[in-house]
């Protein structure tokens, strides 16, 4: 799958207005009674691809077209943009604004580039950095747009590793965390994995000023095939990170990991019943709003696991089938799955894999 060069007038053709200027009545009237909101990619019956604003009752607020399938999002409290990323190998992402004047932004990659699906703001919402794959050399890259002046692409500087997946900005807003999945690909192979034998995830530290490397963590040896890929901060900054394994379906690895100041990059070791239900496979990983519970979901197995980030141990397991993504509403956590099901409301489309409050 070669990237596609996506021109913004195209997108615009069918894309609409602004998110709030669409709304419908109806939509205006959920808008005004909600305190939180949610936004999530999904694919419709007909096969087409878009992003949904949802309500904390899980009710469609409003919903945008999307060129090929999302994944996950940047936001920020001071960003008036939400930006949906294309899933690996896509190349394009759509910036979506909160005004009532201003129209979506479509934009892509360099023609070496593709996104790997997540960005972040910077503290002030005047940048935006993107995980992309520079796939000729199968170097990450953290791509740099400028919000400011229709999210122009200004330069990159390195992930110091491979196959860069979620970015996160660490509480003190100068600090970008990224989970290094260690997975090289190209985009005319696909999504095939092409290094599993001799990948080598990562989480790195680096100064959001400069790009310099601030500090690079590794598991040991023996989990070098488990993908890093999605993480939550805590409310004492420690990064939860959920991985894929890639390795041998009979050896037992732990699949969340754990890196803090003090001990550095940790794996972390669940109760049977727990590591049981995850299996081998995080899908999507949230704090919520107490700051020190975790979830961590598995939409391989339909699992729901929550943890006390300040013991690491479990509290509670659930089996709901398909779900992926999670977020924190103001009671808890909101789910959804690719069957159609959003929080506890069913719908005709399958939802992908990340939740973003908005």
């Amino acid at each position: 799958m070669k990237p596609v060069v996506l021109e913004r007038r195209t997108f615009l053709a069918g894309a609409g207005l602004a998110w709030l200027s669409s709304l419908t009545p109806a939509g205006a009237e959920k808008l005004l009674a909600s305190d939180v909101l949610f936004a999530a990619a999904y694919r419709d019956p007909q096969g087409a691809y878009g992003v949904a604003i949802l309500d904390e009752k899980s009710a469609i607020v409003s919903t945008h077209t999307l060129p090929g399938r999302g994944h996950g999002f940047a936001v920020n409290p001071r960003a008036q943009w939400l930006v949906a990323f294309a899933r690996r190998p896509g190349n394009f992402a759509v910036a979506l604004h909160r005004g009532r004047e201003a129209e979506p932004i479509a934009f892509h990659t360099p023609a070496t580039r593709h996104f790997y699906g997540h960005g972040v703001f910077s503290a002030d919402a005047r940048l935006l950095y993107a995980a992309e794959n520079a796939f000729e050399t199968g170097d990450g890259v953290i791509g740099v747009y400028d919000v400011t002046n229709g999210f122009n692409r200004i330069g990159e500087f390195a992930s110091h590793g491979v196959g860069p997946h979620e970015i996160v900005l660490m509480p003190d807003g100068r600090t970008l965390c990224v989970a290094n999945g260690g997975i090289r690909t190209h985009p005319d192979q696909g999504r095939q994995k092409l290094n599993l034998p001799t990948m080598a995830p990562s989480m790195v530290l680096i100064d959001i000023l400069t790009g310099a490397l601030l500090s690079s963590h590794a598991l040991p040896e023996r989990l070098h095939r488990l993908s890093l890929r999605h993480m939550a901060v805590d409310s004492s900054h420690q990064v939860w990170i959920g991985g894929q394994y890639e390795g041998n379906a009979v050896d037992e690895v732990p699949v969340l990991a754990r890196l803090d100041d003090d001990s550095g990059l940790v794996s972390v070791e669940l109760e049977d019943a727990a590591a049981t239900a995850l299996g081998k496979y995080a899908g999507s990983v949230a704090i919520a709003n107490d700051g020190v519970t975790l979830a961590v979901t598995s939409p391989k197995s339909g699992a729901v696991v929550m943890l006390d980030t300040r013991t690491g141990k479990a509290l509670k397991v659930d089996n709901i089938p398909g779900t992926c993504g999670i977020q924190a509403r103001r009671d808890g956590f909101v789910t959804s799955s690719e069957s159609g099901r959003f929080g506890t409301v069913g719908y005709d489309r399958a939802w992908d894999n990340h939740i973003a409050r908005v």
